[in-house]
């Protein structure tokens, strides 16, 4: 039974990774950690390159890891794009006859979450899988599950990156679900440096 699992990148990263020294992570070795039993066909990741404004190496750091993931033979990656723009919000509790805006920084991706609803849907239609998992916490993926599993008879697996209680609506159109643990990150992470065949080594971004 062809197995297709779909990785919000993002929702990932700030669900379990970031703050963490558990960057450094094989997204094959993840699954078998986490879904021993499934066969696996495709892992399909959803991301988009970052913007430097805030953290100038930050693209460095991502081009890195993105070089080591495409290696992996079962993951294709999905690019949507991360906008960065200077606007002006109001202040929760502006000095009285202070200024009530404040300029910041305001970043946003784009594009990632249609591109994942996007293949999930085509996927159940082209019949290429019989389960597809999805990893995210993320409630605006609730529709295409449901279409998925009810009209298209997908069985559906929701994993969980937060610590925080799943989002029932995800849950309620998955057959089964999962959270991202500690030990499954810890398991599964590339060597360092990763030799490649023929190119020079990878090595994890010592900023991490």
């Amino acid at each position: 039974m062809a197995t297709i699992v779909y990785v919000d990148g993002f929702n990932l990263y700030y669900g379990a990774l970031k703050g963490s020294s558990l960057k450094w992570l094989d997204l094959e070795a993840f699954r078998h950690a986490l879904l021993p039993h499934e066969q696996v066909t495709l892992i399909r990741y959803f991301t988009a390159h970052v913007s430097g404004k805030v953290d100038g190496g930050a693209p460095a750091r991502q081009e890195t890891y993105l070089r080591a993931l495409a290696l992996s033979p079962s993951v294709r990656i999905h690019y949507g794009n991360f906008l960065s723009n200077t606007t002006r919000m109001p202040l929760a509790n502006p000095r009285p006859g202070g200024a009530r805006t404040v300029a910041v920084i305001k970043t946003e991706e784009k594009g990632s979450d249609v591109n994942l609803a996007s293949h999930l849907l085509w996927d159940a239609f082209a019949g290429r899988c019989k389960t597809q998992v999805l990893i995210s916490d993320d409630s605006d993926f609730a529709e295409p599950l449901r279409i998925a599993h009810d009209e298209m008879g997908m069985r559906i697996g929701v994993i969980n990156p937060h610590r925080r209680v799943p989002t029932r609506s995800l849950n309620a159109h998955a057959d089964f679900t999962k959270q991202v643990s500690v030990s499954a990150l810890a398991s599964s992470q590339f060597p360092d440096p990763l030799i490649t065949v023929g190119r020079k080594p990878i090595s994890k971004p010592t900023t991490w």
